[in-house]
């Protein structure tokens, strides 16, 4: 029995949760300070068993002790009474680490709120002494002092005490608390064979898999070692046999060389004697050169004196043409004066005679018009008289127009009635679009609920797209994610269904049929791989059931609606809330309500209920028939805020079809009137055309007489406008004499000037012919100067080459017998040594010999290129590197081997008993799935059997006849489902464990009632057998009439302000009052 005592005398309802009743008068004090019972025989509990468990100012306790028996310990207890508390400790106890309860990463998060220390004492059983470990944590240090068997240690020491004893509280296999239950289903393979070698095997497994994995890895780095070395081994090998060969040219190259240097040597001194030779000829010809240039310059004096005096006379000669050429052009410009008056005077000449010829041509051209304006009259004269009376044409001019007014009245009237056709058509399309637009508007909520569903639960909407797609592959009908097919009526009222009804089913899929359910959850769960819901609704509809209370009964207090009535949803959606969630009898109510919630609750009797903010929960005590309530804040809604209302769509959609059949009416009475409107407008013009060829021939006889009339005044005008052309004649006759005249006279003149402009032409020939033949002389003498002067330039020029030459070569003589000194090493005064003298000897004398020579010489050495004198010595180490490489080789090929067979002799011993090992736990594990009518296997997974590190344990199952086995995953099977894998898995471990204990929190908590009965009933045969570990199995609650045996150990946890203190707590105390209670009464 577990108690708990709060050392302070205040007491809180609301804190207290009570199960037994305090009875002061049968209270018998205990001497003892301990709150446990005696401790059991210490012959049924294992090495490394837990004994007893202390706790001091520890999460929910102030001072409690727990002894568990040997075999199946039930601690059990409402929820925050201090169950999982226990599992904290025991993980604390034993030096496991704060974060792995997934509670706190803190070990001073655990101390009791309001107290500075506590303390976790942990008794564990030892056929040599039992182990008492210690630890007290400080909550301001956030650390822990450690004790052994009430001796200070180091919290090393007590994880090497704690690993001897086999305990791995970190171990999911063996140590399972409540937050980490999921995680199990999340190990990966690997993770599980290891968890699993370390829970059950023998000490040695997991040793000899860690030694197999670094065995595996030195020998991939020793494999991969020798392969490098042997190939940089054959590359070296070969690059010295190539290197041998260039080793014997390298000696050949060198005499090559030798002569190279020899010729270098002499070749600077041949060049030096060549150039000192040329040197002496461009001396004698510069000094020639020199002579020539002084004659030629002693000739040019007389030449130039010659050439200044006919510049003198050539200066005069012009002078001279200058002022004959002004005497002409003044000539000249009077004799153009004079020709400008001629030529004015012809002008004049030439203009009157032009309008003589006018005047003549105007009165032919007058003579004319009369002629033919005579003509024109008598025509119109005859046409006037052969037009006949017109006086009968009127009736059919009236006629007409009467058939013209009946016809555009016709087309009034079409006109009319196309103008009311056009605005109806106007007035039916400005009602589509308002139609269209709410239809679309109705289209974008629905979107904006897909969009939520999108940006949530991403694998729902993609399943939902598949789902419209392959419609075809389902027999009944498939309805979308719950949340996708309410409607609700008020939005405000939303978040009561969201609150009411989880997350996991509103986006769960309907079906009608448990057949495509699973067509459905194969393709979209195992092919796909989408975590999806998927629901079955009920055979028999609940939709439409009636609640057990009447809504008029609760309207008193401030109900208004029960939740069905908030929303609409597809029948069989509507019929699987109502049996699930019984949404037909949860009432909403308002802010009345909650201000009179205690009446609500005692007088209606309601299991669940709303007010405008809460949600309350009433619940009965199985045991003391007490109502309990809770109440809960409601959650802002997410999904159902966005409203759209299917009944007004499909009305709207019924009331676009109906428009689209009037306009298509109106368009076909269109189409009607536009081919009347046609006729009409045909009719019209014909009429039109017949009326106007009447009033032509009605007026033509009025228009004749005009004509006539206005032809006879323009004769008359024409008649009076004459001319007297023999008296214009006479007066251009006259004016044109005296004009010839006066042109007589100015001939005269101007041919007396044209004498005298002659003359001067000729004098100014003559001084022309003069200066021509002065030129030319001086021409001919520039000629000749310039010929000389260019010569002599070309001699000086000459000259300075030949002078540049000769100092260029004198200092190219200097230079190279400079250099050919500094080639043969000698001084300014030192002559040529006697060897080199013999050497020259046999060599050519010539520059081009002897460059024909190097190039030759040259060319065999460039025939042996790469190699330079570091070429065998290069050989000669790498001869010694290869050698050590050899040796070096050979030792890790030994070693390699020896790795090998280690793998080999460990692999045997590793992996011969963890194949049996997992063979045990596969045969315990599917005889479990086999009582349960379920099928589910273990084995060892291997991907290379070389790769040790990638060996792991697999987990298949499956719950239902007609699917296949699946892999054990966190997303293919449901959360009770991985529940019974997990604890069925731990239970095929319980009989081969070699672990002490094993501790299990709230797993049971996902299973339906039938699993779970099943899943007590193996647990409490495994774990009650002879010879095997202590089990912990932590629950809130247990189904009725369960199956227990005598082994078993029951830990009631209570908790409140009014539990007994513990050193009042005696249980053979308690006994006794007991037995004298049952004998007192009456038989």
């Amino acid at each position: 029995m577990a108690t708990s005592s709060r050392k302070t005398s205040t007491s809180s309802p609301l804190a207290s949760k009570r199960a037994l009743p305090r009875d002061p008068s049968s209270e018998v004090p205990s001497k003892k300070k301990s709150s446990a019972p005696p401790l059991p025989s210490s012959g049924a509990f294992v090495e490394g068993s837990i004994v007893r468990i202390a706790m001091e100012n520890f999460l929910t306790y102030d001072i409690c002790e727990v002894c568990p028996g040997p075999h199946l310990n039930m601690i059990i207890g409402a929820n925050g009474t201090g169950k999982s508390s226990i599992v904290c400790a025991i993980c604390l106890g034993l030096a496991g680490k704060p974060a792995f309860m997934g509670r706190a990463d803190k070990v001073g998060f655990f101390v009791k709120r309001g107290c500075s220390k506590g303390m976790v004492e942990i008794e564990l059983f030892r056929t040599s002494g039992n182990l008492v470990i210690t630890r007290e944590i400080d909550v301001a240090k956030n650390q822990s002092v450690w004790y052994i068997n009430k001796k200070t240690t180091t919290q090393k020491v007590v994880e090497e005490q704690v690993a001897a004893l086999n305990i791995q509280v970190g171990n999911l296999c063996q140590f399972l608390p409540q937050d980490k239950v999921g995680e199990f289903a999340k190990l990966s393979k690997i993770e599980l064979l290891e968890a699993t070698e370390k829970s059950i095997g023998p000490p040695e497994m997991h040793r000899y898999h860690c030694e197999l994995k670094n065995f595996r890895e030195k020998e991939k780095q020793l494999e991969t070692s020798c392969k490098e070395k042997t190939e940089y081994l054959e590359k070296m090998v070969q690059r010295n046999e190539r290197y041998k060969q260039d080793v014997e040219r390298f000696y050949e190259r060198k005499r090559h060389l030798d002569l190279i240097e020899m010729l270098e040597a002499k070749r600077p001194w041949v060049e030096y004697e060549n150039v000192r030779q040329e040197y002496e000829e461009v001396k004698l010809a510069r000094d020639r050169v020199k002579d020539e240039v002084r004659k030629l310059k002693d000739g040019q004096i007389p030449m130039t004196r010659r050439i200044e005096e006919i510049e003198t006379q050539r200066h005069n000669l012009e002078a001279q043409i200058k002022a004959k050429a002004t005497d002409i052009k003044e000539t000249s410009q009077k004799c153009k004066q004079k020709q400008d008056v001629i030529e004015r005077k012809d002008k004049h000449i030439e203009e009157l005679q032009q309008a003589l010829t006018v005047k003549q041509n105007e009165e032919h051209d007058r003579q004319r018009r009369i002629s033919n304006t005579r003509k024109m009259i008598e025509d119109l004269q005859n046409e006037l008289r052969t037009t006949e009376n017109c006086a009968n044409l009127q009736p059919q001019i009236d006629d007409i127009t009467n058939d013209l007014r009946r016809v555009q009245d016709e087309k009034e009237s079409c006109e009319s009635e196309k103008i009311d056709k056009h605005k109806e058509r106007e007035t039916l399309e400005k009602e589509k679009k308002s139609v269209n637009d709410q239809i679309v508007q109705f289209d974008n909520l629905m979107n904006q609920k897909e969009d939520k569903l999108r940006q949530r639960y991403r694998d729902t909407y993609d399943a939902v797209l598949w789902l419209r797609n392959n419609r075809d592959k389902f027999k009944q009908r498939v309805y979308e994610p719950i949340m996708l097919t309410i409607n609700m009526k008020d939005n405000k009222n939303a978040k009561y269904i969201e609150n009411h009804i989880p997350s996991n089913d509103l986006r769960a899929f309907v079906f009608e049929s448990q057949e495509d359910m699973e067509v459905f959850l194969k393709e979209v769960r195992d092919n796909k791989k989408l975590r999806v819901n998927a629901v079955i609704a009920p055979r028999n509809s609940y939709a439409d059931r009636a609640p057990s209370r009447s809504l008029n009964e609760l309207k008193q207090y401030g109900f208004f609606s029960y939740l069905r009535e908030l929303f609409d949803a597809p029948a069989p959606v509507m019929s699987y809330l109502c049996s699930q969630y019984h949404i037909h009898e949860v009432p909403v109510g308002t802010e009345r309500t909650r201000e009179r919630i205690e009446r609500v609750i005692q007088e209606t009797r309601l299991k669940q209920m709303y007010t405008a903010e809460e949600k309350y929960v009433v619940k009965t005590s199985f045991y003391s028939n007490k109502v309990i309530s809770s109440n809960t804040s409601l959650k802002v809604a997410q999904f159902l805020t966005v409203t759209v209302d299917l009944e007004q769509r499909r009305h709207l959609e019924e009331h676009l079809k109906e428009i689209n059949r009037k306009l298509q009416a109106v368009e076909s009475g269109l189409i009607a009137l536009r081919e009347k409107n046609k006729h009409l407008e045909h009719k019209d013009n014909e009429l039109r055309q017949k009326k106007k060829e009447l009033l032509e021939r009605k007026n033509k006889k009025r228009q004749l007489e005009q004509k006539i009339s206005s032809k006879q005044e323009s004769l008359k005008l024409m008649e009076q406008d004459t001319c007297n052309l023999e008296e214009e004649e006479r007066k251009a006759s006259t004016k044109i004499k005296e004009i010839n005249v006066q042109k007589a006279k100015l001939v005269t003149e101007l041919t007396n000037l044209i004498k005298i402009c002659t003359s001067l032409h000729i004098q100014k020939v003559d001084l022309i012919l003069q200066n021509t033949t002065v030129i030319s002389e001086k021409n001919k003498l520039e000629s000749d100067y310039m010929a000389t002067s260019s010569q002599l330039r070309l001699k000086e020029q000459h000259f300075i080459e030949l002078d540049e030459n000769r100092q260029r070569l004198l200092q190219k003589c200097k230079e190279l017998m400079r250099r050919a000194r500094q080639v043969c090493n000698l001084g300014a005064e030192q002559t040529v040594p006697q060897e080199y003298q013999t050497a020259f000897q046999d060599l050519p004398n010539t520059l081009d010999e002897i460059d024909a020579l190097l190039t030759e010489e040259r060319s065999r050495a460039s025939c042996f290129t790469g190699l330079n004198p570091t070429v065998v010595e290069e050989y000669t180490k790498r001869e010694e590197e290869i050698e050590q490489l050899t040796e070096e080789l050979k030792i890790k090929k030994v070693e390699l081997d020896k790795y090998r067979e280690s793998i080999s002799q460990v692999k045997e011993r590793w992996l011969n008993p963890l194949k049996e090992l997992v063979e045990k736990i596969n045969e315990k594990f599917s005889n479990f799935f086999s009582s349960m009518q379920c099928a589910g296997e273990v084995d060892l997974h291997i991907e290379n059997e070389e790769d040790y590190d990638k060996y792991g344990i697999r987990i298949r199952v499956k719950f239902r006849s007609s699917t296949q086995l699946h892999e054990l995953t966190p997303h293919h099977q449901s959360g009770g489902e991985r529940s019974v894998s997990t604890m069925l898995y731990l239970m095929a471990l319980q009989e081969l464990n070699r672990c002490p204990f094993r501790v299990v929190d709230e797993i049971n908590q996902g299973m339906d009632p039938i699993n779970e009965r099943r899943v007590f009933e193996m647990v409490v045969n495994t774990a009650c057998k002879e010879n095997t570990s202590q089990y912990f199995f932590i629950t809130p609650k247990l189904l009725q009439n369960l199956p227990y045996s005598e082994k078993m150990t029951v830990l009631f946890v209570y908790n409140g302000p009014h539990m007994l203190e513990p050193n009042r707590w005696n249980l053979k105390a308690f006994q006794r009052r007991r037995r004298r209670i049952t004998f007192t009464q009456p038989q």
